[in-house]
């Protein structure tokens, strides 16, 4: 989940490589599925197999050449992406032709911020891709791997990558500010303690340079200290508890101080205003995933390079992941299955990540000089390969709920922002329940 634009931006971007945002299904799939020479059916006579993918925003397969090797391994296949820029476009359509049960493509993808829902309403119209040939669950980070399983243990979608979350900071402005620069000297500032993250932002305000502030924004705030958390929104049984989860109001009060305090800017994530408040060095800390260095690259000066390392966050968190699923109405389902086990096997994710910057969700890989050796021009010798890595495997299992972009968004952008504008905390909660409650019901 991202923030503002949450489902608009893919987790990708380690070694220094933006991904775009998100989105699919711009039209129907190919109903025909083939591009045979001699009349034949799907599959059949001298005619190729067209497998369809729909896709939202730029998961790289295309592009780290990852089609063009499996067509070459398999001769009579052809495989065909429609992709749509932005998620929020994409997942309402996946949503009809789910219900319609018409127009789906052979291979959809799911952003993870929808898959609980998906798993939850719509399982039984996907492929249980724990019983294809060749997949081994072992293959994938467990909680990755329950992300996507119903109740009832089928799996919906294998995954592609994953978001886990560093804390990103400069170390020029953590100088002019008092505060230790070196990475492990930072992470010790707040580990294990999202509060002693806050008191180090109090300890930046205190000597910092004039005009910028501790952290960019309080919805990044808020929504790192709710990633780290095992029950957030949703309980295990399916309850909405966001209200009651004593987890979320600390959450949500931790950074109403912050935002009293002035140590985030009155900024929302992915606005164009925010995206200025980079390339002007106007903050010095970022809750980080591996796409999110991405986003510093694109939007920061050049003389900024290197001015950026990484340090580990206070708890484990994701933010950010997809999922590759096949639905049993497909044109080509024994096709698409054989087709996502290969794109998602570690061998290809790892291809996947030193070309494209997408962070594997398979461990095997993490040791791979690929990971190890990884390294971004805006955080110079970092070894965020690693940071990244150890983030992923300690990341819990979360519960993640079907309308948890709406309560995540409402605390946010309805919530804590509002305290940066003058609300108190009490009113900022009140204001955001009620919205989030609205919204519920609609």
């Amino acid at each position: 989940m991202r923030a503002r634009t949450r489902t608009a931006r893919r987790a990708v971007v380690l070694a220094a490589v933006a991904s775009l945002g998100a989105g699919l299904l711009a039209g129907c799939a190919d109903d025909g599925g083939d591009d045979a020479t001699d009349g034949s059916s799907s599959g059949g006579g001298k005619g190729k197999t067209t497998i369809t993918l729909g896709l939202f925003g730029t998961f790289g397969f295309k592009e780290a050449g990852l089609y063009a090797e499996y067509e070459k391994l398999h001769p009579n296949i052809k495989i065909e992406e429609n992709v749509t820029e932005r998620n929020e476009n994409y997942y309402p359509a996946l949503v009809n032709h789910l219900t319609t049960n018409s127009g789906l493509m052979d291979v959809q993808a799911i952003e993870v911020g929808n898959i609980a829902e998906v798993v939850a309403t719509q399982a039984a119209k996907f492929v249980d891709v724990s019983k294809i040939s060749g997949v081994d669950k072992s293959n994938w980070l467990d909680w990755k791997w329950a992300q996507a399983t119903a109740k009832d243990g089928s799996t919906i979608g294998l995954g592609t990558d994953v978001g886990p979350m560093a804390i990103c900071y400069r170390k020029d402005l953590y100088q002019a500010a008092g505060l230790p620069t070196d990475r492990a000297e930072v992470g010790k500032l707040w580990a294990g303690d999202w509060n002693k993250f806050v008191q180090a932002g109090e300890q930046y305000k205190k000597k910092a340079k004039a005009g910028t502030f501790f952290m960019d924004s309080p919805g990044g705030l808020i929504n790192a200290i709710l990633g780290s958390e095992k029950e957030k929104f949703y309980d295990s049984s399916g309850n909405i508890i966001y209200k009651s989860n004593p987890a979320v109001k600390a959450a949500f009060d931790l950074t109403a101080k912050a935002a009293e305090e002035g140590l985030v800017q009155s900024q929302t994530q992915f606005q164009p205003t925010w995206e200025q408040t980079i390339a002007n060095s106007k903050f010095a800390t970022i809750a980080c995933p591996p796409w999110m260095l991405g986003t510093i690259k694109g939007k920061a000066k050049p003389e900024d390079a290197g001015k950026w390392d990484v340090a580990v966050a206070p708890k484990s968190a994701n933010w950010g992941g997809s999922f590759l699923a096949v639905p049993k109405s497909g044109k080509h389902v024994k096709e698409a299955e054989a087709l996502i086990t290969w794109l998602t096997a570690p061998e290809q994710q790892t291809k996947l990540f030193k070309v494209q910057g997408n962070f594997p969700s398979a461990p095997s890989t993490y040791t791979s000089p690929e990971v190890t050796g990884a390294k971004n021009e805006m955080t110079g010798d970092s070894p965020i390969g690693t940071i990244f890595a150890e983030a992923a495997k300690t990341t819990p299992v979360q519960v993640i709920g079907p309308k948890d972009q709406i309560i995540q968004q409402g605390l946010s952008d309805n919530g804590v922002f509002l305290v940066t504008k003058g609300k108190s905390a009490k009113e900022a909660w009140e204001t955001a329940t009620k919205t989030i409650d609205n919204n519920l019901d609609k």
